[in-house]
């Protein structure tokens, strides 16, 4: 089955190599860049989390404009795609956390304006976060490249197919959904991971001390109301 059509199907779909191994060397070096960032998240002096990537490091919005990556971006969401949000995560034994099951319902913009049909807001690392209307969810993209190879035994994400199609899930259907059966991404350093946020994913901590860093980047080919602006674009 090609590549669109799995994840239009399942919600995601996993492409393996699509970032050679001096590329990944590359984007290593340039998150280093994280450690004289404010706004990161660190651990025994390490940087585990950070918000608003390409705010921090400009040149990773290369990244994003990446040939193989865009092509299926722009073809399952539109020519007009951009990203629109970028994060980074790090996670080893020094900094190990669980994931509850969750679809992602916020997006991140440049100043708080009273629109309809937007919110609750937030504030994260200094920036307004709110959840928007429903279609503009379902419209949107979320690619997760990743810099090292995921196992179950690293915290790769779990998901469970097919679960964006079926609206805002309240806790109980989601405790009901993630009974049966989930599938685990497992993925290899320069793997890329389609999804759509609406999915509902999650992730166990580390058995292993290795290292399962990700890039988040979310795109989008909307155009916000009301004079509202996507943070990241």
């Amino acid at each position: 089955m090609h590549q669109h059509q799995t994840l239009e199907r399942d919600g995601f779909s996993i492409l393996e190599s699509v970032f050679e191994r001096c590329e990944v060397d590359w984007i290593l070096h340039e998150i280093t860049a994280l450690h004289d960032c404010e706004g990161t998240s660190t651990r025994r002096g390490k940087v585990f989390g950070a918000r608003n990537l390409f705010q921090k490091i400009p040149s990773l919005r290369s990244v994003a404009e990446h040939g193989p990556l865009i092509s299926l971006v722009k073809k399952s969401i539109g020519d007009a795609a951009r990203p629109v949000r970028c994060l980074f995560f790090d996670k080893t034994s020094a900094a190990n956390w669980n994931v509850a099951w969750h679809q992602d319902l916020t997006i991140a913009v440049r100043r708080e304006r009273p629109v309809e049909g937007f919110g609750p807001w937030t504030l994260k690392a200094g920036v307004p976060h709110v959840q928007p209307p429903f279609p503009i969810l379902e419209r949107m993209l979320t690619v997760r490249i990743h810099l090292d190879d995921a196992d179950e035994s690293n915290g790769a994400l779990r998901v469970i197919p097919g679960s964006h199609k079926l609206g805002r899930l309240g806790p109980g259907a989601i405790e009901q959904l993630t009974a049966t059966n989930h599938r685990i991404c497992g993925i290899g350093a320069g793997g890329v991971l389609f999804m759509r946020p609406l999915l509902l994913h999650s992730s166990l901590s580390c058995r292993t001390p290795a290292h399962r860093r990700v890039l988040h980047v979310e795109f989008s080919a909307d155009r916000l109301p009301g004079r509202l602006e996507w943070y990241g674009h």
